[in-house]
């Protein structure tokens, strides 16, 4: 069967053959941009990009009740720099819908969060919204990481590019990401360790690139133990999707950034 990425893009290799097919059908993006690396160089606080998530191969379902909308609106409200829907249907249980009902709610930049290994789910991710998209160092080799990331830059978006090990990193710094996000999770067996943050942030800030530290981010001793390593930002779903209270968890997160961290 191989890992859950391994399976996971399998099935996107199946997702871009259909788009391709009906790729005419792609609209030209109507929206205006929001630049996320903006507010991250005027900031004193530790920014939260703050994710719509409904499921997770590791988790199960989240929430899936929730109305996209109306939750991206709290995490406006209540302080978001930015957000971050998922767009994967079969594993995440998202959809292209969530990215565009987020987009007409709220006015702060968009991740779009998937697992992209063609230009054409970038120019659809931009034509529902986004204003940033996600680039996996571990799903792509180095030589198509740099095509997608110059192409999604040429569009005018953002693009964080994750990563979670040494090699990863070196990939991200080499095609010269300005966005770089630590996920604690490995993707291939899906154990989380905040200690991937620590052990990186020092080579990622030294790169010049700002730091989102990502998964595993539950309460606010894990925001203060990121946000010393070195993090700008911090990358937040099940968190607010599971809490009773998202105004509190904001309070609890929203914490003002190490002077180190600043570039």
């Amino acid at each position: 069967m191989g890992t859950i990425l391994e399976q996971i893009l399998e099935h996107k290799k199946q997702e871009v053959d259909h788009l391709r097919e009906r790729k005419n059908f792609i609209p030209e993006s109507q929206y205006k941009r929001h630049s996320f690396i903006k507010k991250l160089q005027t900031t004193d606080e530790l920014s939260i990009i703050a994710e719509f998530k409904r499921a997770s191969p590791s988790k199960g379902t989240i929430n899936n009740v929730v109305n996209p909308g109306v939750q991206a609106s709290a995490y406006e409200k209540f302080g978001a720099s930015a957000i971050s829907v998922l767009t994967d249907q079969t594993f995440f249980k998202g959809s292209f819908s969530d990215l565009k009902a987020v987009r007409e709610a709220v006015e702060l930049p968009l991740l779009c969060k998937d697992f992209i290994i063609d230009p054409l789910q970038i120019k659809q991710a931009a034509s529902y919204g986004a204003d940033l998209i996600l680039l996996i160092a571990a799903a792509l080799d180095e030589m198509r990481l740099h095509e997608l990331y110059q192409y999604a830059k040429g569009m005018g978006l953002e693009i964080l590019v994750e990563i979670h090990n040494q090699k990863e990193l070196e990939k991200a710094i080499k095609i010269g990401a300005e966005l770089i996000g630590i996920n604690n999770r490995d993707l291939k067996t899906f154990q989380v360790s905040l200690g991937v943050t620590e052990k990186l942030a020092a080579e990622v800030k030294n790169s010049g690139a700002f730091l989102i530290s990502e998964s595993g981010i539950h309460h606010q001793e894990d925001v203060k133990r990121v946000r010393n390593a070195g993090a700008n930002g911090i990358l937040v779903g099940e968190a607010f999707m599971k809490s009773s209270d998202i105004n509190q968890t904001f309070v609890d997160f929203r914490l003002p950034i190490n002077e180190g961290a600043k570039r």
